[in-house]
């Protein structure tokens, strides 16, 4: 059955949904992340240099631009969209894009519009945020401390953000938290962060650091194996491995003593590449098929270059064909390189 949206012709299936895109491994593409800015208020120690060179707003696509570019992934079957940054929320008038993106909440063309956020700027846009139709957002905290907070993000403030997670709260979002495990740094407060936030209802999902970007810091002197820290918390929570899944890599245990959910997202010591459904676009319009690879396609260039999405829709189908079945990350212990030069903050969490 075909169907039309905009200007393109697109595949229906029988539910009455656009058909997913399909990559060479039978993998349904269903969920879009997208860096809607490379720009942060925090210099997180795992993630950017502190001393950043941003791209510059010319090359940059337009906030209608992206809604653009969503609403062909959309057209292609995507049916969960992340907003990522950098920081998505310091992007400027960001809420009309969430907000112009929300029609397809509406149309149930999208089951879900999220974003993953450092909390800075959540007191401000966390009521907006859930009256656009966003149920659920990611938070990322790696320690309750407010010293240790302060040496990880370099600038910034742990109380404005812990009041952002209580205006979403108070807004009726869902928070889950991101923690990144990082030796000698917040090995030690791992339990008490997940006690935290079990306690307020919230998930969590520990992330080991990934190889991504050149940065002061050496990765090998931050890298902590969540296999070492799910040892130690077994020896204070009682840890059962769950069949649970929200579309992202994490693989998920409930803590009996809390009753609340613990997520691992382990790049380095067990690939997750297996059941990947998702890619991600920059906020320059380049398409990474894979998070670990280089491998890139360009979709600002057929996005400018016509008034119709068939170019932009030919790029997408051209580019899933490409997506590998998994990435390589390793951490280089003799020459210290990341295993991708780009930072994290060029392509999103």
């Amino acid at each position: 059955m075909i169907g039309t949206s905009g200007t393109s012709t697109i595949e229906i299936d029988r539910a009455g949904k656009p058909r997913a895109l399909i990559d060479p491994f039978q993998r349904a593409i269903t969920y879009l992340r997208v860096s809607v800015t490379d720009r942060c208020d925090f210099r997180c120690v795992y993630c950017m240099s502190e001393h950043m060179t941003f791209l510059p707003k010319a090359d940059l696509l337009s906030l209608e631009e992206l809604d653009r570019l969503c609403s062909a992934f959309v057209a292609k079957g995507v049916t969960k969209l992340r907003l990522t940054g950098g920081e998505p929320l310091v992007r400027r008038g960001v809420m009309t894009l969430v907000s112009s993106l929300s029609r397809h909440l509406r149309s149930g063309a999208l089951d879900e519009l999220t974003l993953t956020t450092n909390g800075s700027q959540l007191e401000k846009y966390a009521a907006e945020l859930k009256d656009y139709g966003v149920e659920r957002i990611n938070v990322s905290i790696d320690t309750l401390n407010p010293d240790t907070f302060r040496a990880i993000t370099r600038w910034g403030d742990l109380d404005k953000v812990l009041a952002g997670i209580d205006a979403a709260q108070a807004a009726g979002l869902k928070v889950k938290i991101n923690a990144v495990a990082l030796k000698g740094v917040n090995e030690d407060e791992i339990g008490d962060l997940v006690a935290w936030a079990h306690g307020r209802g919230m998930d969590i999902t520990l992330i080991e650091v990934m190889p991504l970007g050149d940065i002061e810091e050496s990765r090998l002197d931050q890298y902590l194996p969540l296999s070492l820290v799910r040892a130690r918390l077994a020896q204070r929570f009682t840890l059962e491995d769950i069949d649970y899944q929200t579309g992202g890599p994490a693989r998920y245990t409930r803590v009996q003593e809390t009753g609340g959910r613990l997520g691992f997202i382990t790049p380095l010591t067990h690939n997750f590449c297996e059941s990947c459904n998702r890619v991600r676009v920059t906020c320059t319009g380049t398409l990474f098929m894979c998070l670990g690879q280089e491998d890139a396609a360009d979709l600002r260039t057929p996005l400018r270059a016509s008034e119709s999405d068939d170019l932009l829709q030919a790029a997408i189908d051209d580019a899933i064909t490409r997506k590998p079945k998994g990435h390589d990350f390793v951490i280089d212990r003799r020459q210290q390189r990341p295993a991708v030069a780009r930072h994290m903050s060029t392509t999103g969490g």
